[in-house]
């Protein structure tokens, strides 16, 4: 119990898991954003975006995320100069790790939505983009009306399995300084190695618990939304 009570007093391990949901919100809204643009150009008629698409999915896709995570603050910030946050505020260091650690997470997980949407995209019948086109809509016209909409519905399991690793994987954001809740469980265990199965078992639980609805809830989207063919 002293351990629980450290927990929410000593080391403020709620705001800590309050940073993972915010990080994992706005990459998430990011990512999707740049994975949509990625998946266009991977099914555009036109050649060289096909290849920009496809370099950009196969080059981050397999790169660490650790690696672009570091490249985010010590290539993009301390080498370029690059500052995402007021350099005049106290909390400028805190801001700036934090908006370096969500455009790294974004970049990164892209990648993974531009596939799932991919995916989505060869749901769709090829039949109803050829009718579209006969009506005299072009590409993009034909994407954002008939081939889109049905494109998200039939990825919406693997954009939730995306966010799940996303969840996880923003424990990451702790190699430049960003306290979320990996960060804070690396401190309570060299602080108390006595209790350390305990302090694993708070924060593998809090993981589980924002994970866990995201699975069901994601699921049961991708059952109610489906499209019958």
């Amino acid at each position: 119990m002293d351990v629980i009570s450290e927990f929410f007093s000593e080391y403020d391990g709620l705001q800590a898991f309050r940073t993972t949901i915010y990080l994992t919100l706005l990459s998430a809204l990011l990512a999707l954003v740049i994975g949509t643009v990625v998946a266009v150009m991977r099914v555009s008629p036109i050649r060289v975006l096909q290849l920009i698409g496809t370099a950009y999915v196969n080059i981050i896709r397999n790169t660490p995320l650790t690696l672009v995570i570091v490249f985010c603050n010590l290539g993009l910030f301390v080498q370029l100069g690059l500052a995402l946050a007021n350099k005049d505020s106290h909390t400028f260091i805190n801001d700036n790790n934090f908006r370096l650690a969500v455009l790294g997470l974004s970049v990164y997980h892209a990648s993974f939505v531009a596939e799932a949407i991919r995916s989505g995209v060869n749901t769709v019948p090829l039949g109803q983009a050829e009718a579209a086109r006969a009506i005299g809509l072009p590409f993009l016209k034909t994407l954002r009306y008939v081939v889109l909409p049905q494109a998200f519905r039939g990825a919406i399991a693997p954009l939730g399995n995306v966010l799940i690793a996303l969840t996880k994987n923003s424990t990451v954001a702790s190699v430049i300084g960003v306290t979320e809740a990996s960060a804070v469980m690396k401190v309570m265990m060299e602080n108390r190695p006595d209790v350390i199965f305990v302090v694993f078992g708070i924060f593998a639980l809090g993981f589980v618990i924002l994970t866990l609805p995201v699975g069901v809830l994601f699921t049961s989207l991708s059952k109610r939304l489906a499209v019958k063919r």
